[in-house]
């Protein structure tokens, strides 16, 4: 058991990148100037098939539950992400059972969706950032960020960051591609109760949910 606890630790390690933090854009708090790089941001509405979200927060906790369009409509209409973010913690015991496994592909789509959808805004922030590596700065969850350790460096597995560095690719030498936005190719990918289609630039029909935001 020792055995295999250690070569656990050892491939989770493996997996960690290292960043100097003087010649990156680290991003954490949104009203810094990177912040819009952050899920957390607002700024960036985001409608997929008539539904409106208001952060990419709160529309990747959303996904979480395809089976309770209850839950997804009580995340999507809250205003702040943090408050997004808490209802989704809330049913944690009823989030999709294989979330670990699509939760990536979850991530890039709603990246995806958030520059096809702002991408005067979003797309200017991310090419501003040229070719220096994206991290999200934390102190604790080096999954999709990365901590710091010593002599100035980010250690993290820094997932959102790479997403962020391979969207920003894309949208410099691949922009056709960005016109519009698959749907993730996984079992009920549904917002309230609604197949999740081909996501394209928010449209002149109004949101469904678009009114209860003012």
């Amino acid at each position: 058991m020792a055995d295999e606890t250690s070569h656990a630790q050892h491939d989770a390690n493996r997996e960690l990148r290292v960043y100097d933090r003087s010649q990156s854009i680290v991003f954490a708090k949104t009203n810094e100037p990177f912040g819009g790089l952050s899920n957390m941001a607002g700024g960036y509405p985001l409608v997929v098939d008539k539904f409106r979200a208001l952060t990419a927060e709160a529309l990747y906790q959303a996904c979480r539950f395809p089976h309770s369009p209850e839950i997804q409509r009580q995340i999507l209409e809250q205003r702040s992400p943090i408050m997004a973010k808490a209802i989704s913690r809330r049913f944690d015991e009823q989030t999709r059972p294989d979330w670990d496994n699509v939760r990536v592909k979850i991530m890039r789509w709603c990246l995806r969706v958030k520059l096809v959808q702002n991408r005067d805004t979003f797309g200017s922030l991310l090419l501003s950032t040229t070719d220096l590596p994206l991290v999200e700065y934390t102190k604790k969850d080096v999954f999709w960020g990365a901590r710091p350790a010593a002599e100035g460096r980010l250690v993290g597995r820094n997932v959102l960051g790479r997403l962020l560095m391979e969207l920003r690719d894309a949208l410099n030498n691949r922009p056709a591609e960005l016109a519009a936005v698959s749907p993730v190719p996984i079992p009920n990918f549904t917002l309230l109760s609604q197949p999740i289609t081909s996501v394209t630039v928010i449209g002149k029909k109004e949101p469904t949910i678009g009114d209860i935001f003012g």
